[in-house]
C-alpha cells in the first residue's frame, strides 16, 4: 500500500481544504481528550465510492499513526451497492479485497494491515446497523447527502468533507485514472488529519 506516497504528498493540500480538515482532526482530538471512542461515520448519498474510501482510508490512517480507538463507519441516504469501479480501485491501491457474497449488494471483506481486523464494507443507510446510533461525528462526503441530511439524528457533530464524484468518467477512457486520482486525494487528505493528530499527541 502506498502510505508514505500519500504522506509525501501532504503539502499538495491547499490551505482552505486543511482548514476543512483541521476540524475534522479537532473533532477526533475531543473524543481523544475525553478517552472516549472516536466513531467517524462517512456519509454519501449511495454508500457507493466516496463514503467507503473514506472510511477505509480513515481506519488506515489511524492504525498507521496509532489511535487504536478511532472507529470508522460509513452509509447513505439510500443503499445501493459498494461500486465495483470503487472496489478496482481500491484494490490498485493495494488494499486486499475479498467479495464474501454474490447478491445484489454484495459484502466484501477489506484488509489493510496484517495486524488489525478487516473492515466489512456493504451499502447500507447511515443509520442502518453496524453503523453507531448516537455520539459520533457524521462526515459529510458528497454536496447531495450534505443538502439531504442537515441534521443527521444522534450525531454528536457534523462536518462537510465533500469530494467530486468519479462517477462523472464512468463508461470512459478516463474511468480508472478518475477513481485512482479520488482514491489518491482521500487517502493523503485522511492520513494529513490524523498527522496532525500524531504531532499533537
Amino acid at each position: 500500500m502506498t502510505i508514505d506516497q500519500r504522506i509525501s504528498e501532504s503539502d499538495t493540500i491547499p490551505n482552505s481544504r486543511r482548514e476543512e480538515l483541521g476540524v475534522l482532526a479537532a473533532a477526533v482530538r475531543e473524543a481523544i481528550d475525553r478517552h472516549e471512542p472516536a466513531s467517524l461515520l462517512f456519509i454519501c448519498t449511495h454508500n457507493s465510492r466516496r463514503s467507503h474510501m473514506s472510511q477505509i482510508w480513515a481506519a488506515v490512517a489511524a492504525h498507521h499513526f496509532g489511535f487504536d480507538n478511532v472507529h470508522t463507519y460509513s452509509g447513505g441516504t439510500e443503499s445501493t451497492a459498494f461500486n465495483p469501479r470503487a472496489v478496482a480501485a481500491m484494490r490498485r491501491a493495494g488494499f486486499r479485497i475479498d467479495k464474501t457474497t454474490d447478491d445484489a449488494n454484495p459484502i466484501y471483506h477489506v484488509r489493510y494491515a496484517d495486524d488489525a481486523a478487516p473492515l466489512t464494507c456493504f451499502s447500507k443507510v447511515y443509520d442502518h446497523a453496524p453503523n453507531p446510533k448516537k455520539d459520533f461525528v457524521a462526515v459529510m462526503t458528497c454536496d447531495s447527502a450534505n443538502e439531504a441530511c442537515p441534521i443527521v439524528r444522534g450525531a454528536a457533530r457534523r462536518i462537510a468533507i465533500m469530494y467530486e464524484d468519479p462517477k462523472v468518467a464512468d463508461d470512459t477512457p478516463g474511468e480508472a485514472a478518475k477513481y485512482d486520482e479520488r482514491c489518491r486525494q482521500i487517502g493523503r487528505e485522511m492520513l494529513y488529519v490524523f498527522s496532525l493528530l500524531a504531532t499533537r499527541s
